[in-house]
């Protein structure tokens, strides 16, 4: 028996924070695309950081700044809760940060291969800095986007040490699929880890599959 709960969790959970990486990536990802700043690169390091770093790592320190000492818990006061750590609203932070570079990089290698000489047409137009962004570099950036939502999308569902760390394992608050399958694991219930683990493999082959549909495509338009 399939139980659902954990995956409509995740799902729920994927959805949610790819929607809010594409809100705060976009302005990110353009900003490193066309900022000449010196120290461009160093925001673009801590933006990527999560490439790197051990889930274990981000997720204690973000259970310390999502605890009732931390600013997730002077937050989570002004609803009279007590901390943000171990709620659904935790999970989405941790999963924002940890998959953000997955949004950020695509979208800015989109910008950058537009180049200036759309957006200086634009300018002859008399198109404002808005409008060009909205009318020219968005709809030529689309790809890129698309690759960012999948792989955002792909990432939160098969997260497991962050997730973890600031959400433990609460039934129908925090309990993912990733944490549903170590549960089944430790209990010997194979069948049921096999259940949800075959889906998720499924699943990683699909995201691949269109990542490199998504990537044929990008090559013949540039083409």
């Amino acid at each position: 028996m399939v139980d659902w709960q954990p995956i409509w969790l995740t799902l729920k959970l994927a959805a949610v924070t790819t929607a809010i990486l594409l809100i705060i990536g976009t302005p990110i990802a353009w900003w490193l695309a066309r900022s000449t700043a010196w120290w461009k690169e160093g925001v673009a390091a801590v933006v990527a950081l999560p490439l790197v770093l051990p889930p274990t790592v981000l997720g204690f320190y973000l259970l310390l700044a999502l605890g009732p000492y931390g600013p997730g818990g002077w937050l989570a006061a002004l609803w009279g809760e007590r901390s943000l750590a171990f709620t659904f609203g935790g999970l989405v932070i941790g999963s924002v940060l940890y998959s953000l570079p997955f949004v950020v990089q695509p979208i800015r290698n989109a910008f950058q291969a537009i180049g200036d000489r759309p957006l200086e047409v634009a300018a002859t137009l008399r198109a404002s800095p808005l409008d060009a962004f909205l009318t020219v570099a968005l709809p030529l950036a689309r790809p890129g986007f698309l690759t960012g939502a999948v792989l955002a999308f792909a990432h939160t569902v098969g997260e497991f040490g962050v997730v973890l760390m600031i959400g433990g394992n609460i039934p129908g608050t925090t309990k993912v699929l990733s944490v549903a399958i170590f549960d089944h694991v430790e209990a010997l219930e194979w069948e049921r880890a096999h259940v949800l683990a075959g889906g998720m493999l499924v699943f990683s082959f699909t995201v691949i599959l269109i990542m490199m549909t998504l990537e044929r495509r990008m090559g013949r338009a540039r083409a």
